[in-house]
């Protein structure tokens, strides 16, 4: 188990998603709830700790404000400074360590800004995703060699499954995302590179249910 910031709740129980450490607590989601400060603790999860110079040249903004939405994430324990890096008043940020999840809306009262912010952040994780595959199938080609070309992979998997065999499946992978995030996350091995992983595991709104055939043959 990771550090575990004040404004973060307690562990989710067991039947939400088994890999979350942790779900934003109001403060942290109001404070995330902005497409820039997405953008900022996106690209400190998937690259690692920037100054606010750094992030600016990512994302194309000023420097000034990326030091500001630095500081507001902060206050909210979502991002702190690495004081091993840096010299001078240059300042490194990370994300503070910990697999985090938005509330459940279900239990945010409609209209709330609680329940907007939830979504808008949905939206902005799922925008960003989508993106880096794009980048990735646009680009790939030209920015790798075979050796990363050939073991990327984007897989789409259709089953017919209930709830307790979806619940499964999920926490079986957990278990070998957690392994490899055990193994290389914070000591990455010579030669590695930043890689995304994408897991959407959910029912088909316009599918149907199974029905159970057993009974009627036995009828």
């Amino acid at each position: 188990m990771t550090e575990t910031p004040e404004d973060f709740t307690d562990r989710p129980s067991s039947t939400q998603h088994p890999g979350i450490d942790h779900v934003l607590s109001t403060k942290a989601l109001k404070s995330l709830a902005h497409p820039l400060r997405v953008s900022i603790y996106d690209e400190l999860s998937a690259y690692g700790p920037l100054t606010a110079s750094g992030l600016a040249e990512r994302l194309g903004e000023s420097s000034g404000s990326m030091s500001y939405h630095l500081r507001e994430l902060e206050r909210s324990g979502l991002v702190r400074e690495n004081t091993s890096r840096g010299k001078g008043r240059e300042r490194w940020w990370e994300r503070v360590p910990g697999s985090v999840a938005v509330p459940d809306v279900r239990t945010l009262p409609p209209g709330s800004a609680e329940r907007l912010a939830a979504k808008l952040v949905e939206d902005e994780w799922f925008r960003a995703r989508e993106q880096n595959a794009r980048d990735f199938l646009r680009e790939g080609d030209q920015v790798f060699g075979p050796e990363w070309l050939d073991v990327a992979t984007s897989d789409t998997v259709n089953l017919r499954l209930t709830p307790e065999q979806l619940h499964a499946l999920v926490a079986d992978i957990d278990v070998v995302f957690q392994k490899y995030g055990a193994l290389y996350k914070h000591t990455p091995s010579p030669g590695s590179r930043p890689v995304q992983i994408h897991l959407n595991a959910f029912p088909l709104v316009r599918g149907q249910v199974t029905e159970d055939t057993t009974s009627k043959e036995r009828s």
